[in-house]
């Protein structure tokens, strides 16, 4: 079994930042995971916000390119996304996910942009 927990979510005011984390535990050999931030907000469909795979290639959505930044601790088996220059549309609950063979999410974060 697999946990991924997120955390750093909260109220910020548009054209702040934010940086959230995410843990893994249980069993995961978490260097050979592909890891990556997804986010939903009401009434849309989850969607890609960044990347990062296992040696080290990330990618981004176009509406977060140059302003977040998806890094991983493969000692800590964890990963972050600093977020800046929050936008009131980046509001969204944010979702950890582990990919090798299998998917794996967490439970979810919740990021509110707004004056």
């Amino acid at each position: 079994q697999v946990q991924l927990v997120e955390s750093g979510g909260g109220l910020v005011q548009p054209g702040g930042s934010l940086s959230l984390s995410c843990a893994a535990s249980g069993s995961i050999f978490f260097k050979i995971y592909t890891m990556g931030w997804y986010r939903q907000a009401p009434g849309k469909q989850r969607e890609l916000v960044a990347t990062i795979t296992s040696g080290g290639s990330t990618n981004y959505a176009d509406s977060v390119k140059g302003r977040f930044t998806i890094s991983r601790d493969n000692a800590k088996n964890t990963i972050y996304l600093q977020m800046n220059s929050l936008k009131p549309e980046d509001t969204a609950v944010y979702y950890c996910n582990a990919r090798y063979s299998v998917n794996y999410w967490g439970q979810g974060t919740q990021v509110t942009v707004s004056s």
